[in-house]
């Protein structure tokens, strides 16, 4: 009898430890089929925060992550955090990848792997409709903001050599839209289809063109020689070629023709 019930002891005592393998190894295996998207939650429409209905990150990065985790395999969740040390973040390994309108540049790409771009919108300025600046040559002598770390930022700078102003940084697309508002910026160099939003909820402000205003386009950004780059980029081409992206674009950039997804 005690045979049998040290036998039946040995056998619960196995069965749970192989039970505990077991749910170790689907953690293990679910953990993995995890990523973490790494983004500046506040560049609609791209990215941002509704807050009138939560705390979630919602935009056409959000909806485009979740569509490529869909056909990779992979469930995609977003954290916050401010634009200029996403790349640090994904070095470190804080993230996984990092898609907030962010361009390829030839700096970036020291330091990360990126897919081929998704979308591409103009650089414009904005301006206060008061201000009497009609022209680029009329910011001379004047204060302009951009996002520390952005392309708009490297923009500036190449703008500098043509007019000269006064360049300052925020870390917040927001904050930029303040300073203006309060009179201590001049301008702001912003994305077209950003601008737009922060247009429509500002009635006093406008936008002026500017030269050299392409970017190259926005890309998500891996760490480098990640095998994730060429899964996402053969998912970018499918969703473009069968009108997926196409349906992203109508739904947040109310489908313009002068819109053009990237190639």
């Amino acid at each position: 009898m005690k045979k049998r019930v040290a036998g039946l002891f040995i056998s619960l005592i196995c069965l749970f430890a192989l039970s505990a393998c077991s749910s170790s190894s689907n953690s293990s295996e679910n953990k993995d089929k995890q990523l973490v998207m790494g983004t500046s939650g506040d560049y609609p429409p791209f990215e941002y925060v509704d807050t009138a209905n939560g705390e979630e990150i919602i935009g056409f990065d959000a909806d485009l992550a979740k569509a490529l985790g869909g056909k990779t395999g992979y469930e995609i969740t977003v954290k916050d955090m401010d634009f200029n040390g996403l790349i640090t973040s994904l070095q470190s390994g804080k993230v996984d990848f990092v898609m907030a309108g962010m361009e390829a540049t030839p700096e970036r790409k020291k330091n990360a792997d990126f897919t081929e771009p998704y979308f591409r919108s103009d650089i414009s300025m904005v301006v206060d409709k008061k201000s009497g600046i009609k022209t680029v040559e009329d910011i001379k002598g004047k204060v302009v903001g951009v996002q520390v770390g952005s392309i708009q930022a490297e923009k500036a700078k190449e703008l500098q050599k043509i007019v000269d102003f006064q360049l300052e940084t925020r870390d917040r697309v927001p904050d930029l839209v303040q300073e203006i508002n309060s009179g201590r910026f001049d301008g702001v160099l912003m994305e077209d289809v950003v601008s737009k939003g922060y247009l429509e909820k500002n009635d006093n402000l406008t936008t002026i063109s500017v030269p050299s205003n392409e970017t190259g386009g926005a890309a998500i950004a891996f760490q480098k020689d990640s095998e994730l780059t060429s899964k996402f980029n053969d998912a970018l081409k499918e969703m473009k070629e069968n009108g997926e992206m196409d349906k992203l674009v109508a739904k947040w950039f109310n489908g313009e023709k002068s819109l053009k997804i990237a190639e």
